[in-house]
């Protein structure tokens, strides 16, 4: 009879892959030394993850924002604004500022590799405009212009990150960031 997987050492290994994509990045991703890195195996890790491009996708999974959670009381144009402030904060400074760099890393590789990378790349693109969509749209935006709008702010912020990461111009890219949450809105 075969073994059921263990849920905690599973969500255990998942948080050490996050951290492990975040300080070494996936271009090179080899799962051999990510296992030993770990304190693993190969073996264990295609045991809980099934193959190499299950593991990167549940590592984006589980190193994305909760988006549902901060925009999930939007009702006013307002509240959609600070929301989306917030989500500025986090991505450029809080917490979710290391998963920036995970995501822009499979966003450049589904250019380049879109066999291994594509499906990743989309479903990150897609996670994240979904609930960002659905609060304009219940501040009155219909639902090709509220899913524009989200693809605004999405696409903007994430390219916003980058440049933040690149050049350090922190005060610029805060402006801008401003700029473009009242844009979406407007």
């Amino acid at each position: 009879m075969a073994r059921t997987a263990d849920p905690v050492k599973r969500e255990e290994l998942l948080n050490g892959v996050v951290g492990y994509l975040e300080r070494h990045g996936i271009g090179e991703m080899s799962l051999a030394p990510m296992a030993e890195a770990l304190g693993t195996s190969k073996r264990m890790l295609l045991y809980y993850f099934g193959d190499r491009a299950e593991l990167l996708a549940q590592a984006l999974d589980a190193s994305r924002p909760q988006l549902g959670e901060m925009f999930a009381r939007v009702t006013t144009a307002d509240e959609f604004v600070d929301a989306a402030r917030t989500l500025w904060r986090e991505l450029s400074r809080g917490g979710e500022r290391r998963n920036v760099r995970l995501l822009l890393q499979v966003l450049s590789l589904a250019v380049t590799d879109p066999q291994t990378y594509g499906e990743a790349a989309r479903d990150a693109v897609d996670v994240m405009i979904a609930p960002i969509a659905e609060a304009l749209s219940v501040i009155g935006y219909p639902a090709d212009s509220a899913c524009a709008r989200a693809t605004l702010v999405v696409s903007g912020l994430r390219g916003l990150c980058q440049d933040g990461l690149v050049t350090a111009d922190r005060p610029r890219v805060d402006a801008a960031a401003e700029l473009l949450i009242a844009a979406s809105v407007a």
